[in-house]
């Protein structure tokens, strides 16, 4: 049983319903993103590292993370299968940072 992947697609989604239906104007919402999301300046100035991680959990719109759910649905319970909740677990958050520092390198 997929555990780990069920446990992320809830968490994405839940956080994505949360602020997408919950902030009511573009303001607040550009707020919510410049607060969570990892911008590469600050974290070059080691201002709010936790946004790595944070940003793993951020889709910019209906059609992204319906595209990156069903990609973490169908790949993902394999991926889990073969390396273990827990191996599993450690590679998407160890993806997502890798993600992080390539958008900083880039930057």
């Amino acid at each position: 049983t997929p555990y780990v992947t069920s446990a992320l697609i809830l968490i994405n989604c839940v956080v994505f319903l949360g602020y997408w239906l919950g902030l009511s104007s573009d303001a607040q919402l550009n707020y919510f993103f410049f607060q969570w999301g990892m911008i590469p300046e600050n974290l070059m100035r080691v201002e709010r590292p936790e946004t790595v991680l944070t940003a793993m959990f951020l889709h910019a719109g209906w059609m992204h993370i319906i595209g990156n759910m069903l990609f973490l649905w169908i790949f993902g319970d394999n991926l889990e299968d073969e390396m273990g909740h827990g191996g599993f677990l450690l590679f998407y958050l160890l993806s997502g940072i890798a993600a992080a520092a390539g958008q900083v390198a880039m930057a």
